[in-house]
């Protein structure tokens, strides 16, 4: 069915955020809109209570223990009976005609003189007042014993309350339960707790392009990562998600949608659709879901400009930017902590320290912004690389240990300086190997080895002059690069500086890569190829990123010329066969086995040494070894073969 047009067409237009909020106060703006509300309560068993936060404190309705007890096998005394023992003076003690085990009351009492034979957790006796281990006693006639050392009173005795004391509050409201939680719970006796009720939020994505993991991908679909991320963001944070899965910009069918989600849950959150255009709808239909309606709508930060924020009767309702690193951001920076104070929840702690940038971090005066960041070990510290890759890159999420944050003020970070770091996990582990340079696919089955090994690794891409400047800045073992030197006509060598040396990777070739049948590229030499490129104005290259290997042969090759497509920067050799095979590019360069695996034509242009530069310090290091002993590895030479690699016989 075709959508009807809106009434008015001028509706439809491209509008500007005509009012953006910084992030402080569009957060007060939506807290003051939702608070203050009661935190919704339920009585859960003990047994069904894993995971909800407590809904008030908890205090111990008795002693835990709830008598004094032994803490070790052998006899309940009177200390003062056993003042002036001693190995060479013995003192002698009569005793009971009992022994007390777990879960047995006493029923004599230790006398001056007496002694009670008693199992570790057995309630002490009246009249005891201390434990001497059996290991200190002897047995003698008449079933007396001899004790070598005198005891302390309290001597090996849990006292009453020792544990938790009657009265005492044990666990405070907004306490997560846990196992360990369950367990003191379960030592108090207590069967049943007040929990705050779980938020039921509603998830739905929206837009036209969107395709459900496990669907096939129709043409320009891409597969919709908001949905499952927030789910889980949502979970990790105390709440119930409800998947309503993904919606085209149908305003009537997103709107009945809408309706139906508000009235069955407590929250509603959107990815899509936030941004004033004409095929996002969600945020015009909120201003018909209920009062005050939209809060804030366009706040100062990057990634997330975009963010809508409303309350309609009463509930939240939330509609994130669609590109996925904008959409977790926003979520957990504006989103979290609302829903964390809806449900009773203590705010969320993030873990911080402190990093050395190594490069100058960009940014855009007005907004706050946050940069992905992943770290690694330098001489003086850690070292923070930016990973974003845009608002629309979910992988620079699981490449990243964290960010930094980026005050509206400022216009960059600059190099060298000093940075706190908020981790996206309680606890940072530095990985057992760092390479960082040139891009390689190769290199992508020398890791898998060392993963299988157990080694983590942090590969960064930044290219071959980048990773040789992190090299002699020690914060990387190994730098990968393919550096051709024209004054000496070698590779690698002539590129080394003082504390690093070369180690032997592979060849590859390098070519030009075309689809096949373009009559432009095919039977023609790389010259005639690139002659024809620069000649036809529609002709559309890729690029690689400013500092790779690649790039120095790209600019060799076009000279002073700049075709259309120059900017176009991707950082792998993959996205340049991508680029070429999805018809967004005509031509690019890039390496024969990706050309190959991709389906592309290729016109070879110059065998390259790829190899490593060895940070000589780090040379020692267990992961740096395994690196080399599976770089050598005749399986790896067998594998390198197979994927298109080879070897020369210096290399051997």
């Amino acid at each position: 069915m075709m959508k009807s047009p809106p009434a008015n067409p001028q509706s439809t237009a491209q509008k500007q955020f005509l009012t953006i909020l910084s992030r402080e106060e569009a957060l007060a703006r939506f807290e003051d809109a939702l608070f203050p509300r009661p935190v919704p309560v339920e009585e859960r068993e003990l047994s069904e209570a894993l995971g909800f936060a407590l809904a008030q404190d908890v205090t111990a309705p008795g002693d835990v223990p709830p008598f004094d007890r032994s803490n070790v096998d052998g006899f309940a005394v009177r200390a003062a009976d056993l003042a002036a023992a001693s190995e060479l003076h013995p003192v002698r003690l009569r005793l009971n005609a009992e022994t007390i085990a777990c879960g047995h009351s006493p029923q004599l009492s230790v006398l001056p003189g007496t002694a009670t034979a008693i199992a570790t957790g057995g309630p002490l006796p009246r009249g005891a007042d201390a434990i001497v281990m059996v290991e200190h006693t002897q047995p003698v006639e008449a079933g007396d014993i001899e004790v070598g050392r005198a005891v302390s009173p309290g001597q090996f005795v849990s006292g009453a309350g020792s544990d938790i004391a009657r009265g005492e509050v044990v666990l405070r409201a907004g306490a997560i339960i846990g196992a360990r939680e369950i367990g003191m719970l379960a030592a108090c006796g207590t069967a049943r707790v007040k929990v705050a009720s779980k938020l039921r939020v509603a998830v739905l994505s929206t837009g036209d392009e969107l395709v459900q993991p496990g669907k096939p991908l129709r043409p320009a679909g891409i597969y919709d990562a908001n949905g499952p991320i927030i789910c889980a963001a949502v979970t990790e944070n105390g709440g119930e998600a409800d998947f309503l899965g993904a919606f085209a910009d149908d305003e009537a069918r997103l709107e009945k949608a809408m309706r139906q989600a508000l009235a069955s849950h407590d929250v509603l959150v959107l990815s899509g659709g936030t941004s004033k255009g004409a095929g996002d709808v969600s945020y015009r239909i909120i201003e018909r879901l209920g009062k005050p309606g939209i809060i804030a709508h366009g706040v100062a930060l990057k990634p997330g400009k975009p963010l809508c924020l409303a309350v309609c009767d009463g509930k939240p309702v939330v509609i994130l930017p669609g590109f996925p690193t904008s959409a977790m951001f926003t979520f957990h920076d504006m989103v979290v902590p609302v829903l964390r104070r809806m449900a009773g929840l203590p705010p969320r702690v993030d873990a911080q320290l402190d990093a050395q940038l190594p490069l100058r971090v960009a940014s855009e005066l007005g907004r706050t912004e946050f940069v992905m960041v992943s770290l690694v070990q330098g001489r003086d510290g850690l070292a923070a690389y930016a990973t974003g890759k845009g608002s629309g890159a979910i992988t620079s999420f699981t490449q990243a240990d964290g960010f930094v944050r980026i005050e509206a003020l400022s216009d960059h970070l600059p190099a060298g300086s000093k940075v706190p770091v908020t981790l996206f996990t309680p606890q940072l582990r530095v990985p057992d190997l760092v390479v960082i340079g040139s891009h390689c696919t190769g290199l992508d089955l020398v890791m898998s080895q060392l993963s299988r090994q157990g080694i983590s690794v942090r590969s960064l891409a930044v290219g071959s002059l980048g990773g040789l400047a992190a090299a002699k800045r020690g914060e990387c073992d190994l730098a990968p690069i393919h550096l051709f030197d024209p004054k000496t006509q070698t590779y690698n060598a002539p590129f080394l500086g003082e504390g690093l040396e070369l180690v032997s990777g592979w060849r590859r070739m390098q070519g030009l890569v075309f689809r096949p049948g373009d009559a432009r590229f095919e039977r023609r030499s790389v010259e005639q190829a690139v002659q024809a490129a620069l000649a036809d104005p529609e002709c559309l290259m890729v690029n690689r990123n400013q500092g790779a290997g690649t790039r120095i042969l790209i600019d060799q090759l076009l000279g002073s010329a700049r075709p259309d497509g120059y900017w176009n920067q991707p950082r792998s050799h993959n996205a340049v066969a991508a680029a070429v095979v999805q018809n967004r590019a005509d031509w690019g360069v890039t390496i024969e086995p990706v050309a190959r695996a991709a389906g592309l034509g290729f016109i070879p242009l110059m065998q390259e040494h790829y190899d490593f530069a060895l940070v000589s310090q780090r040379g020692e290091r267990p992961a740096v070894l395994a690196f080399l002993a599976a770089l050598r590895s005749p399986d790896m030479e067998q594998a390198l073969q197979r994927a298109g690699f080879s070897r020369s016989p210096d290399d051997e």
